[in-house]
């Protein structure tokens, strides 16, 4: 047996020194922990990096705030839109009544599954004039927690969102308290307008229910 051989077998023989093995693995784990520690340079890259992904999540939740879904439609021949969070449906002007003593603005009645709806026409509240003959073939129901009512439309044009900030003053033509009900008008010419103004205003509805 060579000495090579005889130092393997006393080496087998020999108890197992738990506490030295585990000394060897904390010191190699130190060493290696110490390997690479940030230096300032590196701290302050860190840092910048960090706050240039922050700047870049910060804006995604702002254009939420910055814009706004609405419902376009257009009515004789003008572009109307109206925010959708105010909109419950949209639905066929059918058999609408009209009322006596009421305002010329509110047009009449109609049954909507047995809720009876007040119709606005919104020309006629904003004292714009008529121009030519339209189709009022539909209605926009809008709601808030206390109040629903139907506006006329003769078309709905589609749903999209709008930056807030692309909303202009209201048209110089409109002044007095009607100018309260709109938002502005966009570089498109389309009216917004003030849902939020107009479901406050009790003048517009006429509401009952239908028995059974």
């Amino acid at each position: 047996m060579n000495n090579t051989d005889k130092t393997a077998t006393r080496m087998a023989h020999q108890p197992i020194d738990w506490s030295e093995i585990k000394q060897r693995l904390e010191t190699a784990q130190v060493a290696t922990s110490r390997l690479w520690r940030p230096t300032a340079e590196d701290t302050q890259r860190i840092l910048h990096d960090r706050a240039q992904v922050l700047a870049r999540e910060i804006p995604a939740a702002e254009d939420a705030d910055a814009s706004i879904e609405v419902m376009e439609f257009q009515l004789a021949h003008e572009r109307y839109a109206i925010a959708t969070e105010y909109i419950r449906e949209v639905h066929p002007l059918e058999e609408l009544t009209p009322l006596p003593c009421t305002p010329v603005f509110v047009l009449g009645i109609v049954n909507v599954r047995g809720e009876i709806l007040s119709v606005i026409d919104i020309k006629k509240f904003f004292d714009l004039p008529e121009r030519g003959l339209t189709d009022l073939n539909k209605i926009i129901v809008l709601e808030s927690a206390d109040m629903v009512f139907g506006i006329l439309a003769d078309a709905i044009s589609g749903v999209y969102r709008i930056l807030r900030a692309d909303i202009q003053p209201p048209l110089p033509t409109l002044t007095g308290i009607r100018e309260d009900y709109l938002l502005g008008i966009t570089a498109q010419r389309v009216v917004m307008l003030d849902a939020a103004k107009l479901l406050s205003d009790e003048t517009l509805v006429v509401q009952e229910q239908v028995g059974d």
